[in-house]
């Protein structure tokens, strides 16, 4: 059987993963490329127009508001996700009774369908009949019982908080993965020196975590890129698209508008700016840490 580890018999194996890979994504972002530098509505020959798509957007108040949304909910979710999946997964990593059962309920949200994720949230937040609402007036603090969706202010905030939920279990459990390779002979030498707990975490942990924080980061950055369902769910875009992000605003775009064009043109930005933003953080990060090799030397 030596002849499965040549490289032929490699590339064969992986020809059918890379096929398909090829036409449901490469094939499909080349496509979207290409429509982007059109008018399109569906029908009849797409006309090529240049960068008057992207010239537009710039111009689009719509589109603003989605870009400025979608900003909002990326920085509030990376704050509220590294830091409480950490927390999550230090209590993890504890044995205690009940932790796996601890364990099932964080991560259960993971597993839960975005759309139905939304449903709930929506009763639950929904500023006119949901539950947090009614709670709230119910023991007489109406003056917290805000437009947590469907409003102008507080939706990425709820849109956030609502994503971190979903995600929160996921990213722990890399956390976790993370912990669990930190020598527990590090942790005794601290002891022995009457390190606390705080200072294990702050001055062991985290730094040996520097590379699952760049792995959580970058998922958390390329998952608000894609979120969609939530908003579809919980506030329809609405008022008047106040609450849009950039991919429930591309989908309105090219499903409800029919201006396929211009929606393609959205979604290359999506596609860009997550791109970038990846690679920004792991730019930044690496000089970081090369400073730091410097000052050591």
């Amino acid at each position: 059987m030596h002849w499965l580890s040549t490289k032929k018999a490699k590339a064969f194996m992986l020809l059918p993963t890379l096929l398909i890979y090829s036409i449901f994504i490469i094939i499909p972002v080349f496509i979207a490329v290409y429509y982007s530098f059109t008018e399109y509505s569906g029908l009849g020959r797409a006309e090529f127009t240049g960068i008057s798509n992207y010239s537009r957007m710039f111009g689009d108040k719509l589109f603003l508001i989605a870009l400025r949304n979608t900003l909002l909910v990326l920085v509030l979710s990376t704050i509220f996700l590294l830091v409480g999946s950490f927390l999550v997964a230090l209590i993890m990593n504890v044995n205690f009774k009940g932790n796996a059962f601890f364990k099932m309920i964080i991560f259960a949200p993971y597993v839960i369908a975005p759309i139905i994720i939304g449903i709930i949230w929506g009763y639950i937040l929904n500023p006119n009949y949901g539950m947090l609402n009614s709670l709230l007036r119910s023991i007489g603090l109406d003056v917290l019982a805000i437009e947590w969706i469907g409003g102008t202010k507080w939706s990425p905030l709820s849109l956030a908080l609502v994503f971190t939920w979903q995600m929160l279990g996921f990213h722990a459990t890399i956390f976790l993965s993370g912990i669990k390779t930190i020598p527990g002979e590090m942790y005794e030498a601290c002891a022995i020196d009457g390190a606390n707990g705080f200072q294990k975490a702050f001055f062991i942990t985290i730094p040996m975590l520097k590379e699952t924080i760049i792995i959580n980061t970058v998922l958390i950055i390329t998952g608000v890129f894609k979120i969609y369902e939530l908003v579809y769910q919980m506030t329809g875009g609405g008022p008047a698209h106040q609450s849009e992000l950039l991919t429930s605003y591309m989908y309105f775009t090219v499903f409800t508008s029919r201006r396929y064009g211009y929606g393609m043109s959205i979604a290359v930005m999506i596609l860009t700016l997550s791109i970038i933003g990846s690679f920004a953080y792991i730019r930044i990060v690496a000089r970081k840490q090369k400073r730091e090799g410097d000052v050591q030397k």
